[in-house]
């Protein structure tokens, strides 16, 4: 069986939600631990009762350590310094052979299996953002992304994570420093620093916003990636929502206004994450109408207050990474 951990508060409620929903489609034997970080997003989650999941509240989990430094972090700050907490805390609690940490804003495509089996006799995983070179932030934000990472319970596992662990408690900011960005540009030098770190080659891992301009997209029974850099070409296995935000009058902005997206991420990608975020919805919702599951709505005045945008918009269903709901079926 392989082990998942992932954290998120109530404003992610719904991505985490889809996330659980696509590796129970996807997925042979697994099971997914999830770290709630609010009251209420601890108590959603157990009223779901999902069956593949262990609910942890931030009462279990936090330590002394984390406890001493969470006063000096923001919000998203903390969720960084916690990450590699998480996996520590699965591995040792529950006696875990590995654990791999997920994003709440992934969704899976096909089985995740594929990518921890690329790691061999390897201990540690780890994923590039394979930035597009008009993107590239590896100097700020680092090599490899926190997305996806892997860790088996072995000595050379426990080396990097342990050290890791220690690292984000002393600092863990987001802001560039010293070398330092959040918990993700520790991992730069990690295949020099340790051994046993395998860097993910399957290029159906890690497509996102800042890279899906590498892909071409086919549709198939499971949607096919083209890396055209390498040639490579496998099924896609998980994409990151980097970014995707609610907005009012039942909008959505699928990321952040810098990254374009080609139709055929739109149609194969975000169309399917659209769905499994209204079964998520729906699950939410059969709990009560006022619970919360998403972030604070963005406005769309700088849209409807221009004449352009606004017809734009209202005409084919989009303005840049701005869609109607409906247009998104």
């Amino acid at each position: 069986m392989l082990n998942y951990c992932t954290l998120f508060n109530s404003a992610y409620l719904s991505r985490g939600l889809a996330m659980y929903y696509s590796l129970e489609q996807c997925s042979g034997s697994f099971h997914l631990y999830i770290f709630a970080f609010d009251e209420e997003c601890y108590k959603h989650l157990r009223n779901l009762e999902l069956k593949h999941a262990t609910i942890i509240s931030l009462s279990e989990f936090e330590d002394e350590e984390l406890l001493s430094v969470k006063p000096d972090r923001t919000a998203g700050e903390y969720c960084w310094t916690c990450t590699s907490s998480t996996i520590w805390y699965c591995i040792k609690t529950y006696a875990l052979d590995q654990c791999t940490y997920i994003d709440a804003d992934l969704l899976f495509f096909s089985d995740p299996k594929v990518l921890i089996d690329e790691m061999g006799d390897d201990s540690v995983l780890i994923t590039s953002h394979n930035y597009s070179p008009e993107h590239d932030q590896s100097a700020l934000s680092g090599i490899y992304c926190v997305q996806f990472i892997t860790f088996k319970n072995t000595e050379e596992g426990m080396r990097v994570l342990n050290w890791w662990r220690k690292a984000c408690i002393e600092w863990c900011y987001r802001r560039f420093e010293d070398g330092k960005f959040g918990d993700q540009k520790y991992l730069d030098d990690w295949t020099e620093r340790f051994t046993g770190v395998h860097v993910l080659q399957n290029p159906g891992g890690g497509v996102a916003p800042w890279n899906n301009l590498q892909y071409q997209i086919k549709p198939a029974s499971r949607v096919i990636v083209h890396h055209q850099p390498s040639a490579q070409e496998s099924e896609l296995v998980f994409y990151h929502f980097h970014d995707f935000r609610y907005c009012k009058r039942d909008v959505v902005r699928l990321t952040a206004e810098q990254y374009s997206l080609t139709p055929d991420v739109v149609r194969y990608i975000y169309k399917p994450y659209i769905s499994m975020l209204t079964e998520a919805e729906k699950s939410i919702r059969s709990l009560g109408e006022n619970v919360t599951f998403h972030e604070p709505l963005l406005d769309l005045d700088w849209i409807m207050k221009n004449t352009g945008r606004k017809f734009t918009f209202f005409l084919t269903g989009h303005y840049k990474n701005y869609y109607k709901r409906g247009t998104l079926k």
